[in-house]
């Protein structure tokens, strides 16, 4: 028996909102680091608070993704404490990045990259360390976005731009997905 159209249409809706709800931690991820550059840039000076903030909360989907991965107790417990160590280490190079000395060289649209390319770094090696590779792919597509962003910093359009950007990666990731279960 064939399916209608409107059931057709159904079940690719449902694909692609269960796709939505897979992909929603890294879609945030991006979008927040998006969030971060665009920030930085209407602020005018490096909005290190936020970008501090930001990092936990990538540790916090870091640890979720990588749980995931199963194993005994004991592995929870380093995946916890290795989350936690990398992603404190990553705010240090954060700081590190404002310290008077380091302004001094840096102009603020210089320290806003800077920071977005120390989270695209810490995103990619967290992927690796916790064997996800949509953690990683965030990373990736974080550092890829770092030439874009330096680009559009220069454009009167770089909020509307960045959230076109960031739909489209969202796009993406539930396109994949729901493809991936169609497969299936």
């Amino acid at each position: 028996m064939s399916q209608t159209g409107s059931d057709k249409t159904a079940t690719m809706a449902s694909r692609m909102g269960e796709a939505l709800r897979a992909e929603w931690p890294y879609m945030a991820m991006v979008l927040g680091a998006f969030i971060g550059v665009a920030a930085n840039n209407l602020a005018g000076h490096p909005t290190i608070l936020y970008w501090q903030l930001l990092a936990p909360v990538y540790g916090v989907i870091c640890i979720v993704s990588g749980w995931g991965q199963g194993g005994p107790a004991a592995s929870h417990t380093r995946l916890i404490l290795t989350q936690a160590a990398h992603w404190l280490a990553c705010i240090v190079a954060m700081r590190m990045l404002l310290l008077p000395e380091v302004r001094g060289v840096l102009n603020d649209n210089a320290s806003g990259l800077s920071l977005l390319i120390v989270l695209a770094l810490a995103t990619f090696l967290a992927g690796l360390h916790t064997t996800t590779w949509r953690i990683a792919a965030v990373g990736l597509l974080l550092a890829l976005a770092m030439p874009v962003a330096a680009w559009l910093e220069q454009s009167a359009l770089l909020l509307s731009l960045e959230a076109m950007v960031a739909l489209g990666v969202g796009v993406l990731f539930v396109w994949t997905r729901s493809r991936m279960r169609g497969l299936n």
